[in-house]
């Protein structure tokens, strides 16, 4: 590849045509967006890894068929993993939050306060479990409009529906989020700008 920074678009030309540098490149560029959607979608960082090794694998198996200005490369991405996040929730593999604690451990900042860091650290793993126990549609929905913030229609897209669906899925999400999270803690305020906290 003669270009340093070649597009997606073109990266997946070349993965079509086995280039193992092109894929490469486009797994260094997506991994880590794909490893937290998969992370937030099926609460385990282990299994989050499963996922996105499956998802990368399909790239090389689908590449050929993607089509440059159907969708973004990302958008793709993400609905290949979301594929696989629902065969592994179908396979029933989806595991509590609490058995991964550290998933996301590395990218809490440190504090000068410990308590104040206790305290955010708590907030995370609440908001973590959370959505983690909202209906897959809607945990969908809300993942990728409030943790990735992706558009409304860029959410569609991913996810194969109606951008008015998206909007639908991500009020109710947001709603029981919501719910969930007052009910938790009644003594705080409750805002789903807490959405933003996690990594």
């Amino acid at each position: 590849m003669g270009d340093p920074h070649p597009a997606d678009d073109a990266l997946i030309a070349s993965i079509a045509s086995g280039d193992r540098d092109a894929f490469a490149e486009l797994y260094q560029r997506h991994r880590s967006d794909i490893c937290r959607f998969a992370v937030h979608m099926c609460g385990s960082a282990t299994l989050a890894e499963d996922i996105v090794h499956e998802a990368f694998v399909a790239v090389i198996q689908s590449a050929a068929r993607y089509r440059p200005g159907q969708t973004d490369a990302k958008l793709w991405l993400l609905g290949i993993a979301r594929n696989f996040v629902r065969r592994a929730r179908a396979a029933r593999l989806i595991s509590s939050l609490d058995d991964e604690a550290h998933a996301g451990a590395a990218a809490l900042r440190v504090e000068n306060d410990p308590l104040a860091d206790l305290a955010r650290r708590q907030d995370v793993a609440s908001l973590r479990r959370a959505i983690l126990a909202l209906p897959a549609r809607y945990r969908e929905a809300v993942v990728l409009c409030d943790l990735h913030e992706l558009s409304y229609a860029d959410a569609a897209a991913t996810l194969r529906c109606a951008v008015g669906t998206v909007r639908s899925r991500l009020h109710r999400g947001r709603t029981l989020l919501a719910r969930r999270l007052c009910g938790a803690n009644e003594s705080r305020p409750c805002s789903l700008a807490a959405t933003r906290m996690i990594p």
